[in-house]
């Protein structure tokens, strides 16, 4: 028996958490992917990752939980990947389907149901789901000019209308938007637009099509989104989302003019197809009515009990579908609404956007062929399931829950050899060989007359590291989740080293063989220890599923002691108990590795003449919308020296830095810890923007930025003036 603080102590000492009342249910759904590409690791971090975490700690909660997904094969993205290979749509959907299913499977996203929008079922359920709409009248029809191909007799969707943006310039603008500068627009925002089809101009001509009156609902957006919800979402979302309401909410067309998709269930609409915006999500609908039938259960509880929890994880390019317009359509169809819509910001990679068209992406399936699986399905030597959770490891922990963030070779390096090898593996393997070597392979036991500051403090760690945890998942908050885990290990290592049971074990000898008294020590060091790798299985199954059933295999125990429920505990492992022998459960990863995979990316990066500027090798920089002067003098640019510099804790890109500026020194926190040194950078002058509003990073009020430029490598350079001048000197 341990003895371990009061409830009143441990609440002391935890996160405060707010009851609610718990769901009978919940729905989680991830974002359907088009079904016309390979998808890459910004696409896992945004919407699969996040929501596959998130399902597995639901289910070690012994939550009844629902997890769908399913391709996306409708829309104007496929035929034209189907033009661009060259064969038909169906042969497009069903190729990539099965390849992106597969690539999930890899990476152990765990799917109840992986549907697909072709099947019938769906094509039924959103048919049915359009005409309850149209029946009721909350549909309208309305009579407008759109782009027509007269030699390819057919109307034009956006994406086949191509011409110059008006924003930037770029003749990279579609229909939708630019491929330049990023800007949504409509196919009469176009300068010279062109069909893409047969490279003519274009003709209006008039068509009917079916809209979704957006604005007479808007009071209902109001009340439901800045109201009810502005303080459990994501203020990036409510923001997003209350820039579109105050804008004004357009009717939205729900069927366009196209022969791929599904058929509007009306007399007289040859031609025409649902809009892919309005039958995808609908898809998650007719994933749950299959999976329903798969398992001979009820669906509708899932989309029409109002005790149902409905979770959408998305990315944030699509938060208007899913907290706007879905929402309506839910609403008028009688369904529950969403509970929360978690959206990530987007996932940069090496210090530049992914892009498909330049192919600067890492895809999943790149990162599988490399490092998990041979061609033949099976594990790679060094790779399989540790290096699953080693992606998993580093996605969670540079998520983009708030703002964008980025993916680099050498921080996922990094992340796996200072925190996962280092740390984590370090802390268990550390504790089994010990235990083979001090406690002859078996759980030994804890002396309660013996417990010491250290003990207690390491017991309070466990025992209140749960609701911390839990606190963090529930509010969506995958990275804090995790940091919390690793502190926890961290805090196992600590204990160790200040405990030091081999030096006790070599000291205090008789004969070669520890004194009884030296053993006790031994025995509660190496039991608590024990307990917290248990815990560490539990508490990391969400995130590394792989590592905690490889831990549990360690220690003897079934998958069950992975409920959550038995966080915390620090009974999980019986004394006397035998254990296997210690397994390493990550390997490092090496500098060729790394380098290999950056020139692999540089190397395959397409450059088209239309994205470069000089010689076909330096790639034309984003543009951004013009401004005023005006705009630009509001901005103050002064000269100062860095006086002082140091690492942010717990925060590998930050650094603190006390920057002169003749007239004061100020405290500013920049991202700039990868590339410099706090010691290298003492004394240098920099530009510094001094009315940059404050800002709080990792509790520190950071007062300014640091100009910097970065290199095509991604490294990143002050911006100081040639010789030095006066600190304080004004910019302009």
């Amino acid at each position: 028996m341990i003895l371990i603080q009061s409830k009143e102590e441990c609440k002391k000492n935890s996160t405060p958490t707010i009851k609610m009342k718990q769901p009978k249910r919940y729905l989680i759904t991830s974002a359907l992917p088009y079904a016309n590409g390979l998808k890459h690791i910004g696409h896992l971090a945004g919407a699969y990752l996040p929501a596959d975490t998130y399902v597995r700690y639901l289910r070690a909660k012994k939550r009844d939980v629902v997890f769908v997904c399913g391709s996306d094969e409708h829309g104007t993205a496929i035929p034209i990947q189907a033009k661009k290979e060259g064969t038909t749509p169906k042969a497009i959907i069903d190729k990539y389907h099965e390849a992106m299913k597969q690539d999930f499977k890899d990476l152990a996203m765990s799917f109840d149901i992986y549907h697909r929008t072709s099947e019938p079922l769906h094509h039924e359920t959103a048919q049915e789901f359009f005409t309850q709409l149209n029946d009721r009248g909350e549909l309208e029809i309305k009579e407008t000019e759109q782009y027509f191909d007269e030699e390819a007799q057919t109307f034009l969707a956006d994406r086949y209308i191509k011409g110059t943006c008006p924003n930037c310039g770029s003749d990279r603008a579609f229909g939708d938007q630019c491929e330049n500068c990023g800007r949504t627009l409509s196919p009469d925002e176009l300068i010279n637009p062109v069909s893409t089809l047969s490279g003519k101009t274009p003709v209006k001509k008039k068509t009917s099509h079916w809209y979704l009156p957006l604005g007479k609902h808007e009071a209902f957006l109001r009340d439901w989104i800045l109201t009810e919800h502005k303080n459990d979402w994501r203020s990036t979302v409510v923001g997003q989302c209350k820039s579109w309401i105050e804008g004004g909410l357009q009717s939205r067309a729900v069927t366009r003019d196209l022969d791929w998709g599904v058929k509007v269930p009306v007399k007289n609409a040859e031609g025409k197809v649902l809009y892919v915006w309005f039958d995808a999500p609908i898809g998650y609908i007719s994933a749950t009515r299959q999976w329903a039938l798969d398992k001979g259960k009820a669906w509708e509880p899932y989309w029409n009990d109002k005790e149902t929890k409905l979770v959408h994880f998305i990315g944030k390019d699509n938060i208007v579908f899913h907290c706007i317009i879905f929402p309506v359509m839910l609403k008028l169809h009688g369904n529950i609404l969403p509970g929360n819509v978690p959206a990530n910001e987007f996932l940069n990679l090496e210090g530049d956007k992914m892009s498909t068209s330049r192919n600067w992406k890492l895809e999943m399936r790149d990162y599988i062929n490399d490092f998990v699986k041979n061609p033949d399905g099976t594990d790679k030597e060094n790779g399989g399931g540790q290096c699953v959770d080693m992606l998993r490891y580093y996605l969670t922990q540079i998520a983009p829950e708030t703002k964008d963030s980025e993916f680099t070779w050498k921080g996922f390096q990094d992340a796996v050899n200072s925190e996962l090898v280092a740390i984590f593996g370090n802390f268990v393997n550390r504790t089994f060989v010990l235990m083979h070597k001090l406690c002859n392979g078996k759980v030994p036991p804890f002396h309660n007359d013996l417990i010491d500051d250290k003990d207690k403090e390491l017991i309070t760690k466990i025992t209140v590291a749960k609701e911390t945890i839990t606190a963090s998942l529930e509010a969506y908050r995958f990275r804090d989740a995790l940091f919390e885990i690793m502190d926890l290990a961290r805090a196992g290592n600590k204990y160790m080293q200040e405990k030091e049971p081999w030096i006790v074990a070599r000291q205090a000898t008789k004969e070669g063989i520890p004194t009884p008294e030296a053993q006790d020590q031994i025995d509660n060091c190496l039991h608590l220890c024990l307990q917290l790798c248990a815990n560490l299985a539990i508490l990391v199954n969400p995130f590394l599923p792989f590592t905690a059933k490889k831990l549990c295999h360690m220690l003897k125990v079934v998958d069950k002691m992975l409920d959550w429920e038995n966080a915390g505990s620090l009974k999980l492992l019986s004394v006397g108990y035998s254990l296997r022998a210690p397994e390493l459960l990550f390997r490092k990863i090496e500098d060729a590795e790394i380098t290999a995979q950056v020139e692999k990316l540089k190397s395959g990066l397409v450059k088209p003449n239309d994205q470069f500027t000089k010689q076909n090798t330096e790639m034309k920089p984003e543009q951004k919308p013009v401004i005023q002067f005006d705009d630009f003098a509001k901005i103050d640019l002064t000269t100062g020296t860095i006086i002082a510099a140091e690492k942010v804790e717990k925060a590998d890109k930050l650094l603190k830095l006390q920057v002169d500026l003749g007239f004061e020194t100020r405290t500013i926190v920049s991202g700039i810890a990868l590339h410099y040194q706090p010691e290298d950078i003492i004394g240098k002058q920099v530009t510094v923007v001094t009315n940059l509003a404050p800002r709080k990073m990792r509790g520190i009020e950071s007062n300014g930025m640091i100009l910097m430029a970065e290199d095509q490598s991604g490294k990143l350079h002050f911006i100081n003036p040639e010789t030095l001048i006066d600190k304080g000197s004004k910019v302009s």
